[in-house]
């Protein structure tokens, strides 16, 4: 990195983060309204807590939003270096396309990397606090960890000891489980017994559960047409408790997916979202590449627009190819890893081919 790639790398760091930061602004603007929405049903709610809320959530959504920013800001980038002529006087000292995407390229690396291991923690953590507040200020945890026909991880405590409960398909807002598995402890946190049933409904006090199939921990099995937990769980604490793989941090995913395995539970969407945020940093290197496919042409040349359509295209036509993958992974036809990778590496291998049909023939 001398001079020149400082430079260029500075250039990158600003666009993309411009871009990212208009990003922030519309996602808290539209969240804010959201969240003003509800709260005008609460009149202890002040505005200073539901801007917290706001901000606290903000982080996890425009999550989402970083491999656009840096696809846009990349294209920002490149076209301002184009129409200042800077990338035509640096290909006439010699310097190739690769020798000076690579600032683009350790940007965007070094983004995935920070967003991986810093970010998407400090969102995870921010997200939860901001469902505490919720519960604390709207009466509720939030619905944002709880989503229908989606699985869900339940900690509770009740009289007969603590217990674990995952649950296949979520309805009326947490208060109605389906084809779950709860992993029952004694007083002393001591397993004693695994239970598997159709479905469990919150009652006062204790959760009603159907056609349950009682195992003990010294195998014997029984089945019960009903049969009971108990739980300190109310109504407006049950979202607070419900986990969903989105707001899992990525240091603490392993121990999910460890977990999930000796219980014998599904883990794919623990899998796929770890294995997922460990290709980021390739994602954004990728978006990158894809960016430079549409936006290293001259202006003299004229079809700036048409290029730079072209590359959102592109951008919006990886989104779905992803978003695909992901549902066929989550629903167990490949692996996670397969799944997770593929989009990347694939349209990876793509942009780097048109570039080298673009710049070397």
């Amino acid at each position: 990195m001398g001079t020149l790639g400082r430079y260029m790398a500075k250039r990158f760091v600003v666009s993309i983060l411009g871009v990212f930061s208009l990003c922030l602004g519309l996602i808290f603007f539209i969240d804010f309204l959201e969240i003003l929405r509800r709260g005008s049903d609460h009149e202890a709610a002040s505005i200073g807590e539901l801007v917290l809320i706001t901000l606290l959530r903000l982080p996890k959504f425009a999550e989402l939003t970083l491999p656009f920013a840096v696809l846009i800001g990349s294209i920002a980038a490149f076209m301002a270096l184009s129409r200042t002529s800077e990338l035509t006087v640096v290909r006439a000292a010699g310097i190739s396309a690769w020798q000076f995407l690579r600032p683009g390229l350790v940007v965007a690396l070094t983004l995935g990397v920070l967003s991986t291991t810093i970010y998407n923690p400090l969102a995870a953590w921010a997200k939860a606090s901001a469902e505490r507040l919720m519960g604390e200020v709207l009466g509720d945890g939030g619905e944002t960890l709880l989503h229908e026909n989606r699985p869900a991880w339940l900690r509770q405590n009740g009289a007969d000891g603590p217990s674990i409960i995952y649950a296949g398909n979520v309805a009326d807002k947490g208060l109605t489980l389906s084809a779950i598995t709860v992993l029952q402890f004694d007083r002393n946190r001591k397993f004693l017994e695994r239970i598997e049933a159709d479905t469990a409904r919150l009652q006062s006090g204790y959760w009603a559960l159907e056609n349950a199939r009682v195992t003990s921990e010294n195998g014997g099995t029984r089945t019960y047409e009903t049969y009971f937990i108990s739980t300190h769980l109310e109504r407006q604490h049950i979202m607070n408790s419900i986990t969903a793989a989105k707001g899992v941090s990525f240091w603490e995913l392993p121990k999910y997916i460890e977990f999930a395995e000796r219980a014998g539970l599904a883990s794919e969407r623990y899998k796929l979202e770890f294995q997922q945020l460990l290709a980021q940093p390739i994602l954004l290197a990728t978006m990158v590449l894809i960016a430079a496919t549409c936006s290293l042409r001259s202006f003299r040349f004229g079809g700036i627009q048409t290029m730079v359509i072209a590359g959102l295209s592109a951008g919006f036509a990886f989104f779905v190819f992803s978003e695909l993958s992901r549902k066929v992974g989550v629903s167990g036809l490949v692996s996670p890893t397969v799944a997770a990778w593929a989009p990347v590496l694939v349209a990876c291998f793509l942009a780097a081919t048109i570039l080298l049909h673009q710049e070397d023939g």
